[in-house]
């Protein structure tokens, strides 16, 4: 993740800002991306950085469809990174 926030850092602030949060699911330690402003796809990378999936956002508000039990089954929040630019 930390490659991913360098990147993020880098590119010009977006309105909200930004956030990466770290959460288990599914047994895993997962991490979310929150997206900048409406109907765009958040997105949910493993512990190695590979997208799982999209969990919400789009047009629907549903996201990708590939982990649609994300929000209710996910826990231990915690806030890892958020642009502070």
């Amino acid at each position: 993740m930390e490659a991913r926030i360098q990147k993020l850092s880098t590119q010009e602030k977006l309105n909200p800002p930004i956030q990466i949060l770290r959460y288990r699911y599914r047994n895993q330690v997962v991490y979310y991306e929150t997206a900048p402003c409406c109907d765009q796809f958040t997105t949910l990378y493993d512990s190695r950085g590979r997208v799982l999936c999209k969990p919400d956002g789009g047009l629907t508000g549903k996201g990708d469809g590939n982990c649609p039990d994300f929000t209710k089954e996910r826990t231990e929040e915690r806030l890892v990174w958020q642009d502070a630019r």
